[in-house]
């Protein structure tokens, strides 16, 4: 185990100033927590880079059982971990979130929710910037025995399993690992370390049919391009994914398909205007289980550094990632991938907003460079062009354009 040196203890204005040792780190062993509560308030990409850790902490016995507390943007991607008995949606006021401000009679009720389901512990996973503490005390006060996080300060009683944070000043790790890191502590260990998400059939049977109607057979003759972020510092401008569709279709022959939230319907319109060839637009018009079958029918997605690159991962579609270098810790995981990046001296800002306007982790990548890696990634995988370039018959008005 990685421990931090212990800091500095000031013993007053007055006083000496004497080194005082923290408590000692320990954890103990899992071995008799049985009921489990998972806290993750993160969003998609990060409750998918959980699922591995979940696995580990996953229930192995009839009297066992997992909880996962997430927050209602990472819900979605929690219904679909095969690992979770439960999913509790729980928007705390300590995390950024779309919905308002609440009352507190919100959090003292999560409370008395938590204390009513009794479980005998909770693992707290958070990105090396954040602090745990907030969460330890709502399991604290919801009387659960056993709290595990790692914490870059002393938590004193809120972590009765603390690890030391060997990251505050950065991520050292990926994040699958870190998090399997944590329960490696208290010796809860990982057979294996895959992404995964149970994508219902009904929605794997829609996409298909849907790409059917689209003349598209399922991994073949397509990529997929996704070309949103929910942070403005990791989008690659459209008028570059616009440059990267273009070649992809008429350099390399394939279809396209560009997706993206109702939100972000005006990105992908300027994606394709960029274009300037047919693609097929799915901007709004798909639900999470659906974008997920979507990606598991797809022979190859193009994306930046976002959910889509870690959807891609957990349905074992191979990914191009237009990576921004705003958090070094979050490439694609155990699937084949090509990560463009441009090496720049701001790397690791953690940055939502690019602070100095320049976007140079991004705007130093050349369309072609994407292109490039699409087609390397596309032989290797053995992704074949289509026979004719351009617009489908079958292909419906509403889902394909070029202005």
């Amino acid at each position: 185990m990685i421990q931090a040196d212990p800091p500095l203890a000031d013993a007053g204005m007055h006083g000496p100033r004497i080194s005082v040792p923290i408590r000692p780190p320990t954890c103990q062993p899992w071995s008799g927590v049985r009921r489990r509560l998972a806290i993750r308030l993160d969003a998609l990409g990060d409750v998918l880079m959980t699922g591995p850790a979940l696995r580990a902490l996953r229930a192995r016995a009839p009297e066992e059982h997992l909880a996962l507390l997430v927050s209602s943007t990472g819900a979605p991607a929690a219904r679909l971990l095969p690992e979770v008995d439960e999913v509790i949606v729980y928007d705390p006021p300590w995390m950024p979130s779309p919905l308002p401000a609440r009352d507190p009679s919100a959090d003292l009720a999560m409370i008395d929710e938590l204390r009513g389901r009794r479980f005998d512990g909770a693992a707290i996973f958070t990105v090396h910037s954040q602090s745990p503490l907030p969460a330890a005390m709502l399991a604290h006060l919801a009387g659960i025995p056993r709290r595990l996080a790692h914490a870059a300060d002393n938590p004193y009683g809120l972590l009765t399993d603390w690890v030391p944070d060997p990251e505050r000043d950065g991520p050292v790790r990926h994040e699958v690992r870190r998090q399997l890191d944590l329960l490696a502590a208290v010796s809860v260990p990982a057979d294996e370390d895959h992404l995964s998400l149970r994508v219902p059939a009904d929605s794997v049977v829609a996409m298909r049919e849907r790409l059917e109607r689209l003349g598209l057979e399922p991994g073949e003759g397509f990529v997929v391009v996704h070309p949103g972020a929910s942070a403005a510092s990791r989008r690659y401008p459209p008028e570059r994914f616009g440059a990267v569709v273009r070649a992809i279709v008429k350099d390399l022959g394939l279809r396209v398909i560009v997706t993206g939230s109702a939100a972000e319907a005006p990105l992908v319109m300027a994606v394709r205007r960029a274009a300037g060839v047919p693609v097929v637009r799915l901007a709004g018009r798909l639900s999470f289980a659906d974008f997920s079958a979507l990606l598991a029918l797809t022979p190859l997605v193009v994306t930046n550094n976002t959910a889509a690159a870690h959807v891609a991962a957990a349905v074992a579609t191979p990914v191009v990632v237009v990576y921004a270098m705003t958090n070094v810790q979050h490439t694609p995981w155990r699937v084949p991938s090509r990560v463009v990046v441009a090496e720049v001296p701001c790397r690791g800002c953690r940055r939502s907003v690019c602070p100095l306007g320049h976007h140079a982790c991004l705007t130093s990548i050349e369309p072609g460079d994407v292109v490039a890696a699409v087609a390397d990634l596309a032989s290797e995988v053995g992704l074949v062009a289509t026979t004719a370039v351009g617009r489908d018959p079958r292909m419906k008005p509403a889902e394909v354009g070029v202005g």
